[in-house]
This record gives C-alpha cells, structure tokens and sequence, in this order.
C-alpha cells in the first residue's frame, strides 16, 4: 500500500438554512465558499436537496457563488435526475458556467427521493414509466455538447440574429466536468461507459462482502478498468473527516458525540440493499492522519473531498476547514495553488 498523495483538496457542504430565515444560513453557506478560496482549497461543493432546509437548485446557488468566488472549482454532488428537465437543466448549468469562467463541476446521480410527495408536482402526467435514471443524465450530458437542433437548414430569427439552434450559451468545456455519484458496480459501470468523472462518498452498496473497504476498492477499479474516454477522467473520494485541534472542549465533546452516534451503522450492511457506511474520520489532527494514511482507498486516489456533517454551524466548518488545510492535507502530500501563496504573502 502506497502513501496517499493528495493532489486537489475540496469540501462538500449541505447548505443548511432555519425554516424561518433562509437568507441568513443560504448567505453563511457562501462566506463558507469565500472562506474556503482563502484558505487554499480547490473546490468548494454543495448538496441539492428537496423539501428540506437547504439549496433546493444547486445551479442558481453556484451562479452566485461564482460572482463571489474567483478561483475554487463550485461543484454540486449531486443532482437527483428524477426532478429534471434534461434540456432546461442543461441550459442552467451552461448559464452557471460561464458567468463562473469555467469552474462548475456538476455531479449526479440517479432517482427521485420524496417521489411519492414530489412526482405529480414536478412531472406532468404518470411520470412511473418516465426514464428517471441513467437515461435521463445521459440526455444532459447531449445538451451539453450542443449539437445544433432541426437539418442543416433549420434556423431561428431573434431580432438582429439568424442562426442555427443549439443550447445557449453554448459551452464546450462543461460537458468534460460531468460527475456522477456512483456507489454499486452497475452505477460505476455505466459511469465508466460514458466517460464520467467519479464521485465515491462515505456510503457503498455491499456486493459480495460485508467490508466497506473492499467494496469502495472494487468500484475504482471497475472505474478503472472500463472507463471509456480521450481524457483521463477524475476520481474524487469523500470522507467524514472532523479535526477539533482547534476546537474548544465543548466542541470536541460534541464532535465525539456526533460520530458515537453514527458508529453503529457502520458495523454490518444496512437495509435490502445492504449499504455500507464508512466510519468518520474525527480526532486530532494526529490521529486523523494515522488513520488516513492506514486506509488503502484514500491511497488510491489523488482528491480528497471532506463532507461537512448537516448538523454543524458556520463556525465548525470554518473551524474544520481552517484544520484540515494546515495540520492535516499538507501531511497528505497536497499544496494550495501557487496563485493562493501568492495571494497570502501579500
């Protein structure tokens, strides 16, 4: 087993925002995204979630996030397909994209929690024989590339403007930062089959064994041995990873608490489906590495994705973030970009 070399650093948060003041948590959510820029890191990702507290349209929050932002990478893990109109959904992100200069990186995956709630309101007609899975996604991903629509011949007129239809703004480079959030061998098979990026979170399926190393290793070497692309696709793995080297004893005490609680669904496969959860990774900054460096997955890939818990505030996740950048991510082999140190020592 090599020693992990983390070559990009970034963090996924979920957005949490109080029913009655959405603003003020939606705007803590992007001084996170600042915060993380001047810290160094090389993405800064955010869930999209429905009927709950957080960015129920990851697009319109990166567009924002973009206009506050000028180098991290705004990535979004992921979008439930089930809920989108591939050709609108594609035209959102291209917009998100360029007003960003480049830097969205759009993650999905498959489904449609809360349909029971949601499917009528979203879809008209009986959505239950629509093509909600990977169908669905590889339809964006068409938009994207933006093949004119119609013959040869066909055109549209605006005023001062013929020219052939296509999505707009048309976008080339979007199409090469799709990712897909892939956690059973058929998810990872169809993402290397289209030439995908891959997302590898803290939760697998288990197919075949009970151990959630063995599991998440066998789905990066699927990716590996079928991915089909004339690019070298990128591989991002998320963790739990809670530092409190900086945190205050109250603090810690909670951050201990928060991951006891979670330890039991750890311990045997969960569910029909047989999920498999990863521990969370929290301690000092010593005993977080011993266990970095002791895990075969995390050397086995070159970006590291911390998952920022939901139930935490603003200043535990500044308080993670400021952590991981200074006592844990450059044990790990990774350097913030040089533009950053230069930005720093002015």
């Amino acid at each position: 087993m090599g020693n992990p070399t983390i070559s990009s650093l970034a963090f996924l948060t979920p957005g949490n925002f109080a029913d009655d003041d959405p603003y003020t948590g939606l705007e803590e959510t992007l001084q996170l995204f600042e915060y993380g820029e001047r810290l160094g890191f090389d993405g800064a990702w955010i869930r999209q979630r429905h009927l709950e507290h957080g960015v129920g349209s990851a697009a319109v929050f990166l567009a924002a996030a973009g206009q506050r932002t000028k180098r991290v990478e705004l990535g979004t893990a992921v979008i439930p397909i089930g809920y989108e109109n591939p050709f609108r959904l594609a035209e959102d992100l291209a917009l998100a994209d360029v007003l960003s200069r480049g830097r969205l990186q759009v993650g999905f995956s498959t489904g449609m929690p809360h349909a029971e709630l949601l499917g009528d309101l979203v879809h008209d007609g009986d959505w239950h024989d629509f093509d909600l899975s990977y169908g669905r996604i590889a339809r964006v991903i068409d938009h994207l590339r933006g093949d004119y629509l119609g013959g040869p011949d066909t055109v549209i007129r605006s005023p001062g403007n013929t020219q052939r239809p296509r999505l707009q703004p048309h976008d080339p480079g979007l199409v090469d930062r799709v990712w897909y959030g892939g956690g059973s061998l058929r998810s990872i098979r169809w993402a290397a089959e289209h030439g995908l990026n891959l997302l590898s979170g803290n939760i697998v399926t288990g197919e075949g064994t009970d151990d959630f190393t063995t599991a998440q290793l066998a789905l990066l070497s699927e990716h590996r041995r079928l991915i089909i692309s004339d690019r070298s696709p990128r591989v991002a793995l998320g963790r739990v990873i809670v530092p409190f080297d900086s945190a205050d004893a109250t603090t810690r005490a909670r951050y201990r608490a928060y991951a006891a609680g979670r330890h039991a669904r750890t311990l045997a496969p969960q569910g029909p489906k047989r999920t498999l959860f990863a521990p969370d990774v929290v301690g000092t900054a010593d005993q977080i590495l011993e266990q970095l460096t002791a895990d075969p997955v995390v050397a086995a890939v070159s970006e590291l994705r911390l998952e920022l818990p939901y139930e935490f505030e603003r200043a535990d996740y500044e308080q993670i973030l400021h952590d991981v950048r200074h006592s844990i991510a450059p044990e790990l082999g990774w350097r913030p970009d040089s533009a950053v140190l230069h930005e720093a020592g002015r």
